[in-house]
């Protein structure tokens, strides 16, 4: 095989770096699924990526592996994004906010309690969300009332084919209900590499009208929380719903929410008058797809090692030794018995490998 000059030298620079062959994936996805990957690159800069992606620009980028089914070995190459770095680019005290910049490789929720320390508000109600930071602007993440789009004001990202770097405004993102340009017309083609946050650093906004979160501060005695309190109810909530990966494996929420017009939804409504729902706007109402697979009696369904979470009927999980074929089969079985009941069409939430 021949390299072109600069592929030699990033060959050479690829050597120093952790290259793997033939690795299992297991430790890499929360799900816990046994696959191979063909070819493991790890990077911990951008200049090690910048020369891992001229080598291998078809390979898949993997962050923290939380929002990944893995149905087969993987052939194509793997490029694990394990940058690390906080910092605080600009503060400005006649701004409302703080600007904090962290690298594309740092653990989510390692950067919350970041923000939590500092007293810088915003994220808190992101807290407890598995997976890397790059990975949170892809599906725009969100919980509890707040999505990443409310917090980000910019990200970098290299092209993965010219190597050039990019910053996306917010607007540019264009974010959506868990999209962004980086799963539509953008997807594969750019690789996040820093993402920078506005967050407040006095006189808080805080958002505890979603969910369990006022019951909890009430429980707790708390009346004017902070974003720390704040912060611990949601996980408190969270650890009583949902599986620490490393214990069960799972993705976390496996399916979206749907969003349905508001004329089908009053169709619904005539014959489930105590189906829950969220208006999104003047024309549409999100229906909670916990709710719908709960109701056709499948929160706590088990084939195999696949099952439906106990407690969480939105998580799919491996128990034990299920495939990523097992849970993909299962995902498709509670998409069946939810559209034969309600003619809704739940989109899987996690993406298939």
């Amino acid at each position: 095989m021949i390299f072109r000059k600069t592929n030699y030298l990033c060959l050479i620079n690829l050597i120093k770096m952790n290259v793997q062959k033939n690795i299992s994936l297991k430790p890499y996805n929360t799900f816990g699924i046994e696959a191979l990957a063909s070819t493991f690159i790890e990077v911990k800069s951008e200049q090690e990526l910048q020369e891992a992606l001229s080598l291998f620009p078809e390979a898949y980028i993997w962050g923290g592996g939380s929002n990944i089914l893995i149905t087969k070995d993987i052939e194509r190459p793997i490029i694990k994004i394990s940058t690390k770095g906080i910092s605080v680019s600009k503060e400005n005290k006649n701004d409302k906010f703080v600007y904090v910049t962290a690298q594309a490789g740092e653990n989510w929720n390692d950067f919350v309690q970041f923000c939590l320390k500092n007293n810088y508000g915003g994220a808190e109600n992101l807290s407890l969300i598995y997976g890397n930071v790059g990975a949170t602007l892809v599906q725009n993440i969100g919980a509890y009332g707040v999505e990443i789009k409310d917090i980000m004001t910019e990200c970098k990202a290299i092209h993965k084919e010219n190597l050039t770097t990019h910053t996306f405004t917010n607007a540019e993102c264009k974010f959506g209900y868990r999209e962004s340009i980086f799963k539509n017309e953008a997807k594969d083609k750019y690789v996040i590499t820093s993402v920078t946050f506005a967050l407040s650093y006095e006189k808080h906004t805080l958002q505890i009208n979603y969910g369990d979160i006022q019951k909890v501060l009430e429980q707790e005695e708390i009346k004017n929380p902070t974003i720390q309190q704040v912060s611990q109810a949601i996980i408190q909530i969270r650890q009583s719903k949902l599986p620490n990966p490393q214990e069960l494996g799972n993705s976390g929420s496996f399916f979206k929410n749907p969003i349905v017009s508001k004329e089908f939804f009053s169709t619904l409504q005539e014959k489930y008058p105590q189906m829950p729902y969220y208006e999104v706007s003047p024309s549409q109402v999100k229906i909670p797809a916990g709710y719908l697979i709960d109701s056709c009696g499948l929160k706590g369904y088990r084939k195999g090692d696949a099952g439906v979470h106990s407690k969480q009927a939105l998580v799919l999980v491996n128990y034990a030794n299920a495939s990523g074929k097992d849970i993909y089969e299962l995902a498709l079985y509670v998409q069946k018995v939810i559209f034969d009941k309600y003619a809704i069409q739940l989109d899987m939430e996690v993406n298939i490998l």
